[in-house]
């Protein structure tokens, strides 16, 4: 019986030996999209002329799914994770099990890559992953609300101006205040804009990390936030907005400025299509980059998007960053903008003037996107995160004198192990 199945072993081991033998396949695991991941993966995979063949694994939904699923398996030293689609928060944590970026890929893929993008990118002045696609939060505004208000939108606003018109006007600011991701993005973005940082040693060990919520930028977020929320200015929804609810109120009879992704465009854009919104309404939208906390300093909006990273663990590190360097040419980062509406990281991917036929606010978003600031890169931004949501919510509960002190205190009893999130 022994010879028998032995013999059958060998059989089976032979008649795998044909499927085995053509060009190693990379297997790139990217987040959910409208298929432009995949269509670039097969673009790259016929320029590689059989050298090597890309195929796609889809993550989850949520964003912190797909870290949790990625952190589990590197750790494991998962072999098939050659090329993974990463949020620029998750880079610090998941940085110690990717494959170094070899320096000529990093010298070819990061050529007019824009400020903020980079910056999400690096981990302890490093380069860890390669910018793919990025996102930021650009001021949309209703044209006749702003022309109402005398506001000249060609010139910066500020958030308490935008309140002062929300509150004169009986109108709705669009801002995101559930207990969420994006009230991270929020907060990160009005502490930046102020010139401040969350987090002041981002690579110190958990009991040793210092922030920076406890000062006057962090004051200065709070005010606005709490004044947002305490005096309805953000709608009786504010607890529970989302980035999909604060389009749907912009959209509607009191909507008046908001800060949102770019998608909100071909959103809108598609309803009008559809018949569910009047043209009207398309005609009397406006954008602009996001809102000032202090007249004199630019705003620092917020950073998203995906960066590539290459698994410590795969079989095939060099052609896995081969496979990297091709996906993000700015030419396939022009496609992916043009048919999934993800922003390109690299400024030359904008100079396709199909880009401004389409998408008539994409010199905004490069300008914004020179100006992003990543959120707190630390390996314990899901504490950090999760901390500051938990006490930045809800947003008329917010206090300038008291929210920043707390918040750093529960934080770092948390990352110190005294306190459970």
């Amino acid at each position: 019986m022994a010879v028998t199945s032995l013999g059958l072993t060998s059989l089976l081991l032979t008649g795998c030996g044909p499927a085995d033998s053509g060009p190693p396949t990379l297997t790139w695991y990217i987040n959910p999209d409208a298929g432009g991941q995949a269509d670039i993966a097969q673009r790259c995979t016929e320029e590689a002329d059989g050298e090597y063949r890309i195929e796609t694994s889809l993550l989850p939904n949520d964003a912190a799914a797909q870290r949790e699923q990625l952190a589990r398996r590197l750790a494991a030293n998962d072999s098939s994770l050659d090329i993974m689609s990463i949020d620029p928060p998750f880079v610090p944590e998941l940085a110690t099990f990717l494959a170094p970026v070899p320096e000529d890929i990093a010298d070819s893929t990061t050529e007019n890559t824009l400020e903020g993008a980079l910056a999400g990118a690096m981990y302890e002045d490093r380069l860890v992953t390669v910018p793919f696609w990025a996102n930021t939060q650009i001021l949309w505004y209703r044209e006749s609300v702003a022309e109402e208000a005398g506001l000249d939108m060609s010139q910066p606003v500020t958030w308490d101006q935008l309140m002062e018109v929300a509150a004169e006007q009986d109108v709705e600011l669009g801002v995101q205040g559930s207990q969420a991701e994006s009230m991270t993005v929020w907060i990160n973005s009005l502490i930046e804009s102020a010139g401040g940082t969350i987090l002041e040693n981002p690579e110190a060990p958990a009991d040793e990390i210092e922030l920076g919520l406890d000062s006057e930028a962090g004051r200065e977020a709070a005010r606005i936030i709490g004044t947002i929320g305490d005096e309805g200015l953000g709608g009786p929804g504010l607890a529970t907005s989302t980035e999909g609810t604060s389009l749907t109120e912009f959209q509607g009879d009191t909507g008046s400025f908001m800060v949102n992704y770019p998608f909100v465009w071909p959103a809108t854009q598609g309803a009008v299509e559809g018949g569910s919104l009047d043209q009207a309404l398309l005609d009397d939208i406006g954008w602009a980059l996001y809102p000032r906390v202090s007249e004199d300093q630019e705003a620092a909006a917020p950073l998203g998007g995906i960066n590539l990273g290459v698994g410590a663990s795969s079989d095939n590190p060099e052609l896995a960053y081969q496979a990297v360097e091709c996906i993000v040419q700015p030419e396939n980062q022009t496609e992916y903008f043009l048919t999934n509406g993800n922003p390109p990281s690299n400024s030359e991917a904008y100079e396709d003037p199909r880009i401004e036929e389409q998408f008539p606010m994409a010199e905004t978003i490069r300008e914004s996107l020179e100006n992003a600031a990543p959120r707190p890169q630390t390996p314990f931004y899901n504490e950090i995160s999760s901390g500051l949501q938990q006490t930045w919510t809800p947003p008329e509960g917010v206090e300038p004198e008291t929210t920043p002190e707390e918040s750093a205190e529960f934080i770092t009893a948390v990352l110190r192990g005294e306190r459970l999130l």
